[in-house]
């Protein structure tokens, strides 16, 4: 497994690539899982977690995917997040502190000129059998304060 330290403003994120092995954690608990399953989506869209806790990225699809950040709206750290999420991969993201964590895939979603996630389009979007387009790949991890009970 390979970890960057990213700093992140006062907050610092681990960024593990790979599986994580019972010490990587720093004995924190099991990281939260949001899959891609064999579409191009998170499920779940949101979850919510405390800080201290971690978020893994697994990657269920045939196609690979990516974790980027939308520092615009992030208050939650982990600012200049954009790593790949191979098919069968994962990436696994600590939360320092509380906020909003909002990301999406760069390769299924583009940024309007203010910075925010804008549904696919004839301009480079996904299409569906019936020609529609549909929304942009994209996620929300809710970071509360505290931990959960329990720990």
């Amino acid at each position: 497994m390979r970890k960057v330290l990213v700093a992140a403003g006062v907050a610092s994120a681990v960024i593990a690539i790979g599986a994580m092995s019972a010490g990587a954690s720093g004995g924190h608990r099991s990281p939260l899982q949001v899959k891609v399953p064999g579409e191009d989506r998170f499920a779940p869209f949101a979850v919510t977690i405390h800080t201290g806790d971690s978020v893994q990225w697994k990657n269920n699809d045939t196609d690979d995917h990516t974790v980027v950040s939308d520092d615009t709206f992030n208050t939650a750290g982990n600012r200049g997040v954009n790593r790949l999420l191979p098919s069968g991969g994962t990436v696994t993201l600590r939360f320092t502190h509380p906020g909003t964590f909002v990301y999406y895939c760069r390769f299924h979603a583009h940024l309007d000129g203010a910075s925010q996630p804008v549904a696919p389009g004839p301009e480079g979007g996904i299409q569906d059998s019936n020609g529609n387009f549909g929304t942009p790949m994209s996620g929300e991890v809710t970071v509360l304060p505290g931990k959960r009970s329990g720990h």
